[in-house]
């Protein structure tokens, strides 16, 4: 009988994704050809999955990008509606797959690429964040929430939630719960509550200009 020999090997697997998305490059991505821009992922929430991309533009940035230049390179993803239960959990490889495919495509900063998603895309943005932690300099979940196991992971990563005081979709305690956890550990993390905001925290958040100043001032090591 031949024996089996023990081998440790540090093996890097590329994983073939199929995903619909929406791009949008900066005004001036084409004049500039050795710049590097920062890449925003943005995640949509549940009532905008399906095969359709203009469900995507109902919200946030996606929606923006319609009407002006951000100044940096966005990537919209539209989550498929496999079953009823889809969400972005269920597709997390894929999307970093997918801003893997973006960054070798086109001049992105791999040292600045940002999560930030609504209602499921914020539970889908706080999700991604602690399990990708290495490839993000900073994520913003909007009325989300999720599991704090393994929140240390999102220790060198800085965040910025934001939920409404009266959401009755998705309670404020789901976002003070991750909040907080990540406070233990000493992360630089802070949450924003709108008094009155219901479920729609996400048109004053998307609509402030300090939001994506903040967002763009944050750089990987």
């Amino acid at each position: 009988m031949q024996s089996q020999q023990h081998f440790q090997k540090e093996i890097t697997v590329k994983k073939e994704a199929n995903m619909s998305y929406l791009l949008s490059l900066p005004e001036d991505y084409e004049k500039n050809s050795e710049t590097e821009y920062p890449l925003v992922l943005f995640l949509h929430g549940m009532g905008e999955r399906g095969d359709d991309l203009e469900l995507v533009k109902v919200h946030g940035p996606a929606k923006l990008a319609e009407e002006k230049s951000f100044p940096f390179i966005l990537v919209s993803p539209q989550c498929p509606l496999e079953t009823g239960h889809s969400t972005w959990e269920t597709y997390l490889d894929d999307l970093v797959a997918l801003v893997d495919d973006v960054v070798e495509n086109y001049r992105a900063d791999k040292k600045r690429i940002y999560v930030t998603g609504l209602s499921m895309g914020g539970y889908g943005t706080w999700e991604l964040a602690k399990r990708y932690s290495d490839r993000f300099a900073a994520a913003a979940p909007i009325c989300g929430g999720g599991s704090v196991k393994g929140i240390e992971r999102l220790k060198d990563v800085a965040v910025w939630a934001f939920h409404g005081a009266k959401d009755d979709v998705v309670p404020l305690e789901e976002s003070e719960k991750m909040v907080n956890a990540l406070q233990e550990v000493g992360a630089n993390v802070k949450l924003t509550v709108y008094p009155e905001a219901n479920h729609d925290s996400w048109t004053d958040t998307y609509n402030n200009p300090e939001f994506y100043s903040w967002l763009l001032s944050h750089r990987k090591q």
